[in-house]
């Protein structure tokens, strides 16, 4: 038989992931996950934002189409509520068949996500139609 010398002779050479490298991974882990957890959380509250926003679209819409075709403000700001009740809802002034109607819908977008939630400021977000009044 043919002698083997060197570092590969050892017969007791650790098997891989063991020795002095065994709980390297956890450490890692232990200092990552923080970090991503909070990255998520992060992401998951501009969603959140992002989805008020749409609903914010959404309810300037309806308040529009309302207004279009009533000439009574309460019943755009009905419709507007409807969508999003907490929204403020501003009708601009009516004239006549064919001219344009204003309506403008905020909603301040509270940001309460455990551990990110203070650090994002409440934004208030707004959308602005024009529609032309039917009747």
């Amino acid at each position: 038989m043919i002698g083997v010398s060197g570092p590969w002779r050892s017969a007791r050479r650790p098997l891989l992931g063991a020795g002095g490298e065994a709980g390297q991974a956890t450490v890692e882990l232990a200092l990552v996950l923080p970090m991503l957890l909070f990255a998520g959380l992060a992401v998951l509250q501009v969603a959140f934002v992002a989805r008020d926003q749409v609903a914010v679209v959404h309810a300037a819409r309806e308040a529009a189409r309302a207004a279009s075709v009533d000439p009574d403000p309460a019943v755009a700001s009905e419709a507007a509520r409807r969508v999003l009740p907490a929204a403020t809802v501003r009708v601009g002034p009516r004239g006549g068949v064919g001219t344009p109607v204003e309506v403008e819908v905020s909603f301040r977008c509270v940001t309460d996500l455990p551990l990110v939630g203070p650090l994002f400021p409440d934004p208030t977000l707004s959308a602005r139609v024009v529609m032309r009044a039917e009747r």
